[in-house]
């Protein structure tokens, strides 16, 4: 029986990483540090997956980017990697992308984690040898736009209809949607089933360790 997919490409937090709470602190403690007006929580972790300045010009539109820039950069270098960096994996994380390397399936990630922040979370969980491709948004635009995926998908030599990107964001689906890449939804992070349904993904599985199982059903669909 073949399988559907050759490469699976993951979005970090949300989806492998349970890292939202400590996300939404940190950019808290940043818009304090920089004297900028209050947001609540939830208007913060609705952006979560954007990258950094992304979510920055969705919370605070009358502040352009050159004036934030620069206090901003400062204060990440004052505080280094923030906890959310080095947060628990979901459970059966590493379970499951055993299972899938097991199984010869090339596995990826695709974050709007900066680079820096992405390699304390691989060496942090110790997962990094799980993955071919890794891109974050210090290397191609942030999602939705689809320059992360088509660059995975280029280093990993895959055809489109042959990778699936695995997300818990609208923004992660979205940018599969661009990519012409099919997805699949997890329901563990920051956008619920009815958001997530909008991009009109394959499937919504509750956590990560379902995929095996949802992959395995796709086969036999196929067969």
């Amino acid at each position: 029986m073949r399988r559907p997919f050759d490469l699976i490409i993951f979005d970090w937090d949300g989806t492998l990483s349970d890292s939202a709470d400590g996300i939404v602190d940190a950019m808290q403690a940043a818009i304090a540090d920089l004297g900028l007006p209050e947001r609540d929580d939830h208007e913060i972790s609705t952006l979560i997956g954007l990258g950094v300045w992304e979510a920055m010009a969705i919370l605070f539109p009358d502040h352009p980017r050159d004036e934030l820039e620069p206090k901003l950069l400062d204060y990440r270098a004052r505080r280094g990697p923030g906890r959310f960096e080095q947060a628990s994996l979901f459970p059966q994380v590493r379970e499951t992308l055993q299972v899938f390397a097991d199984d010869g399936l090339t596995l990826a990630v695709a974050t709007g984690k900066g680079r820096q922040g992405l390699e304390v979370s691989l060496d942090a969980t110790g997962l990094r040898s799980y993955f071919k491709a890794t891109r974050t948004v210090d290397e191609a635009p942030s999602k939705p736009a689809p320059d992360m995926l088509e660059e995975l998908l280029w280093e990993t030599d895959t055809p489109p209809e042959r990778a699936l990107m695995v997300g818990d964001s609208e923004y992660d689906l979205a940018m599969a949607r661009n990519a012409q890449v099919a997805s699949v939804g997890v329901l563990c992070g920051v956008h619920d089933a009815q958001t997530l349904r909008r991009c009109n993904p394959l499937g919504l599985i509750a956590h990560v360790a379902e995929l095996p199982m949802w992959l395995a059903a796709q086969s036999r669909r196929r067969a």
